[in-house]
């Protein structure tokens, strides 16, 4: 993926546990031989529908450095590097956490009903462009998403990003475990789980998970405008959190929306990010990127980037494919 080592086979056998046959050094990871490159770590995860193992020795065809496995699959060459290990998935987990803990650098959570997605590609593209960064690919938000985003991440990174997602709840609980945000966002609230949730509260309850794993230092960056922010400061503030920012229209907000003007391609906007007046362009159309630039540029602060630069690079961003 990017050329420099992430792993080595000491280093994967000292996070999981596992055993190694031969040294190896990867630098990337993969869960999925069509998109595997030359150099990844191949996982061979297990699901109701499908065994990785099966498609190992595909993987080494297609120049994987070695393989994580829990046996050995039938047929496949004497000399090819395997990490064996108990659990697949358990082990990307402790991969994941083992790559969160031997990093120093800040992390922003994301989670919400909508815009996470967006918010996370903001996120990326503006710190991109200020320090290394690491940053959840696509939509890679589940249980195996996430810490594959982790244990991928750049040894050098000064900021991540990670997307967290949920269909139940205690699902951004676990995630959250790994991930361990410096900064916290939620984007809004909506009715996008109600084969899951009886209400929006119910709802809100499940994203304020975010807030268990983070220190009493952190920041919450919350949704001023909707009609459940005080929950979910609330919840924030009884998991230690006591630094509460809100985005949005409403006049108490701390990334506060001045104003702004709507066009076929872009947007134009004033704001007040926790005391700094910005001024600046997005090109991208819609009220709710408006609403996701905020937020971002809220907790683009608060992980002590620089929120000005962060704010003109707006201006180059296109929309997500």
């Amino acid at each position: 993926m990017t050329g420099e080592v992430l792993w080595t086979a000491q280093e994967a056998a000292d996070a999981t546990g596992g055993e190694n046959n031969f040294d190896w050094q990867a630098t990337g990871l993969s869960l999925n031989t069509r998109s595997l490159e030359k150099g990844d770590l191949f996982f061979a995860l297990q699901g109701p529908n499908f065994d990785g193992h099966d498609y190992v020795i595909k993987a080494f065809e297609a120049g994987a450095a070695a393989a994580v496995v829990q046996r050995r699959p039938e047929r496949l060459n004497d000399d090819a590097p395997l990490l064996v290990v108990d659990d697949t998935l358990g082990a990307l987990n402790r991969f994941g956490a083992s790559a969160r803990a031997n990093s120093s650098a800040k992390f922003i959570g994301v989670t919400g009903s909508v815009w996470k997605t967006s918010i996370k590609e903001i996120l990326r593209h503006c710190l991109t462009k200020q320090a290394s960064t690491a940053a959840s690919a696509a939509s890679f938000n589940n249980h195996w998403g996430v810490p594959l985003s982790l244990a991928r991440m750049q040894r050098n990174a000064v900021y991540a990003v990670n997307e967290m997602g949920m269909n139940s709840s205690g699902e951004i609980r676990e995630l959250a475990k790994l991930v361990r945000p410096d900064v916290a966002i939620i984007s809004t609230i909506e009715a996008a789980h109600f084969e899951f949730f009886k209400s929006l509260e119910d709802i809100a309850d499940a994203k304020c998970e975010i807030f268990e794993a983070m220190k009493p230092e952190g920041v919450a960056v919350l949704n001023r405008d909707h009609p459940l922010f005080n929950l979910m400061s609330e919840r924030a503030q009884n998991n230690g959190v006591a630094n509460i920012v809100g985005f949005g229209e409403h006049p108490k907000a701390d990334a506060r929306l001045i104003g702004y003007e709507l066009f076929a391609e872009y947007s134009r906007v004033q704001a007040d990010i926790c005391g700094e007046a910005l001024d600046f362009t997005i090109s991208n159309p819609g009220f709710h990127w408006i609403l996701n630039s905020l937020a971002a540029l809220a907790a683009i602060k608060f992980v002590g980037a620089d929120i000005h630069q962060a704010a003109n690079e707006l201006s180059t961003l296109h929309g997500l494919p």
